[in-house]
């Protein structure tokens, strides 16, 4: 590290005297006139992070449902999660320090994560449409230049839409490109080919009225609209050309206050929904004929989700292990509904995404909504191997559920579960899933001097490839070859290969 650059370049991004801010699952977020110093020192940690894994790391300046004074910023994972929890502690830990502790703190993380400082970096960075976002992007992008990272500025983008670009940037594509286009391209085709799988009532059309928080959902709505064909209908409002960002609209203001956002009007029995800022919440609502409000947050949606799911599940014949997360925060009526009418096991956890999360690893289906909208479900890989070859094999019902299925499977972003994959022989060896083992021995026969092996990661949602040979390009090679052979037999959980042994 040029130590003296750093100095030199924090000293434009000073950290204001006495300020104390901590990483949490949203990251950082507070006023927008206290962050200069957070962005470029965050800049620093995703370099740091991407050296130690490898890999690329996404930076994303938002603020999500807060008032537009606000902003923040959350680092992205390799296979596209949050950061891991000893890098939250760094993140705070380097967002604490005084000017004259910085170097001693970025030496002490380089230290403890073993990082190699010769190792190449590679950030991708998004940003929302918060006055004060697009300098901040430019101050992360101060710090990751000045620790000698290079980096793709995306603009303006949803958080979903960066956690994709980070995902199949370290898949090498084998996910989706990593490019709008690709992200349109691959949701929008899951959602056409189920819209075409479903039934649908009333008189068959669907049509969607959206309110987007004056934020970056409006802009990607749109870009995307035309990607549904004549599937979906979609009607903007609060679409950032009049208003102030989550300002008596957006997730928040809906959940919170149990009425229709300011800006739209709604008819009866018309279907709506409300996006956060930076787009990564969802909550839908209706009005019926007596004109009552009815809200279908998180848990609703949850129900619903996975009651459907075990529908499908029923029609093909899958006995299946379904779980459904919640926290102590989640509506009574939605657990009872789901343990006692549904005969389906819920389960509990600290509040936050990443604990959420975490527990519906555990299920081959896990099902995981927070009350204000965020959420998403989870397949294992024996589960979407399954579904694909039934989608393949059965005909009539059976065939069409396994369909919606596969659909589904494609239509939501998952994080890959490191424990797909299990090792003998000294970790030497792989056993599951089935095949893994035999591609990486073929591989190997191409290589002169060459052994290679895989192993889930003990500390992070990744799983760690090894490769040597009898040069550094043909070690790298393998590696990559590996890596990829894990991408597709384990469900996309590689992180770039470790070349070298």
């Amino acid at each position: 590290m040029d130590l003296g650059a750093i100095a030199k370049r924090s000293a434009l991004h000073a950290k204001p005297s006495g300020l104390s801010l901590q990483y949490g699952t949203a990251g950082f977020r507070t006023k927008a006139e206290d962050l200069d110093h957070i962005m470029f020192r965050m800049g620093l940690l995703a370099v740091l992070r991407s050296k130690q894994t490898k890999s690329t790391i996404g930076v994303m300046v938002t603020a999500s449902h807060n008032p537009e004074e606000d902003n923040g910023v959350k680092l992205v994972d390799p296979s596209g999660d949050m950061l891991a929890p000893t890098w939250e502690e760094h993140a705070t830990c380097l967002a604490n320090a005084e000017e004259q502790d910085l170097q001693r703190v970025l030496t002490d993380i380089s230290e403890k994560e073993a990082v190699d400082l010769q190792q190449d970096a590679f950030i991708v960075i998004g940003r929302d449409t918060r006055p004060s976002s697009e300098k901040f992007s430019q101050s992360v992008i101060d710090g990751v230049t000045v620790l000698g990272g290079q980096f793709h500025d995306y603009g303006l983008l949803t958080t979903p839409q960066l956690h994709y670009m980070v995902y199949c940037r370290n898949t090498s594509g084998q996910y989706g490109k990593a490019t709008i286009d690709g992200y349109y391209q691959k949701l929008s085709k899951a959602f056409v080919e189920l819209t075409k799988q479903a039934s649908c009532s009333g008189d068959g059309s669907r049509s969607l009225k959206v309110d987007c928080a004056n934020g970056i959902g409006a802009l990607k709505l749109r870009e995307m609209e035309r990607h549904f064909s004549q599937e979906l209908s979609v009607q903007l409002f609060n679409d950032g050309t009049k208003g102030k960002l989550n300002h008596l609209c957006g997730a928040d203001f809906v959940k919170s206050h149990q009425k229709p956002p300011q800006g739209m009007e709604i008819k009866s029995n018309e279907r709506c929904c409300s996006f956060d800022g930076d787009a990564d919440r969802i909550v839908y609502y209706y009005c019926d004929a007596d004109g009552h409000f009815h809200l279908i947050d998180g848990d609703k949606i949850a129900t619903l989700i996975s009651s459907f799911l075990k529908e499908l599940l029923l029609e093909i014949g899958e006995n299946l292990n379904i779980g459904v997360v919640q926290t102590a925060y989640a509506n009574g009526s939605s657990t009872r509904y789901l343990q006692e009418v549904m005969k389906v096991p819920v389960y509990c956890t600290k509040t936050g995404v990443k604990h959420l999360h975490h527990k519906a690893q555990e299920f081959d289906i896990g099902v995981y909504f927070e009350a204000n909208g965020h959420g998403t479900a989870l397949f294992s890989k024996a589960v979407e191997v399954k579904i694909k070859q039934l989608a393949r094999e059965l005909e009539d019902k059976k065939g069409k559920a396994a369909k919606i299925l596969r659909n589904i499977i494609d239509l939501f972003n998952q994080v890959a579960d490191r424990r797909v994959i299990s090792t003998t022989d000294a970790e030497r060896q792989a056993v599951t899933p089935p095949g893994l083992q035999e591609a990486i021995n073929a591989l190997v026969k191409k290589y002169k001097l060459s052994r290679a092996f895989v192993r889930p990661s003990g500390t992070e949602d990744v799983v760690r490839v090894y490769a040597e040979a009898d040069s550094q390009e043909n070690a790298d090679s393998l590696a990559h070859e590996v890596s990829l052979a894990v991408y597709q037999l384990a469900g996309g959980i590689g992180e770039r290969p470790q070349p070298g042994f």
